[in-house]
């Protein structure tokens, strides 16, 4: 019986060393892939809409989704629900773009409901009606089948 080896990063935690398009997916090792989003990284409210909205913009949903998530992370526990259904927002948008309509729409759907949700409309200039109904909209066309992630990327300011 062999073993095999798990990837590791460099602290020792199981991690994926195989490339990933820009939608996140894995490619096979040795593939050129899309350079991936370091994780952990703590940036302003500000940074972060930047950094989300030009992965975005270059059809990049999952990697956006990581950005988010850091935010959601290391931000205040009072913005927590904010960040989150911003990253649901981008893996919605990730899952639709890869064709998986079901999922796609469920988390577009889940992520809207959660940022509607938030108290404070524009909190760091997030235009949360725009959002909202961006993702219902996507979510209601999304059966149509895959979509290409540039195009339908939302502006999130």
């Amino acid at each position: 019986m062999t073993e095999e080896r798990r990837d590791r990063d460099s602290e020792g935690r199981a991690r994926s060393a195989r490339p990933r398009d820009g939608l996140g997916r894995p490619l096979a090792y040795g593939a050129p892939g899309v350079e991936r989003q370091p994780e952990g990284v703590v940036r302003s409210a500000g940074e972060t809409l930047r950094e989300a909205q030009r992965l975005l913009d270059a059809g990049m949903p999952f990697h956006a989704h990581e950005v988010f998530e850091d935010a959601w992370k290391s931000g205040p526990e009072a913005e927590r629900s904010l960040w989150r259904g911003m990253a649901q927002l981008a893996v919605g948008l990730t899952h639709a773009a890869r064709g998986n309509t079901a999922g796609g729409a469920r988390l577009l759907l889940r992520g809207a409901g959660v940022i509607d949700a938030y108290p404070d409309r524009t909190p760091h200039g997030i235009d949360v009606a725009g959002l909202t109904a961006w993702a219902r909209e996507l979510a209601a066309r999304v059966d149509d089948g895959p979509v290409d992630a540039a195009r339908e990327a939302p502006r999130l300011t």
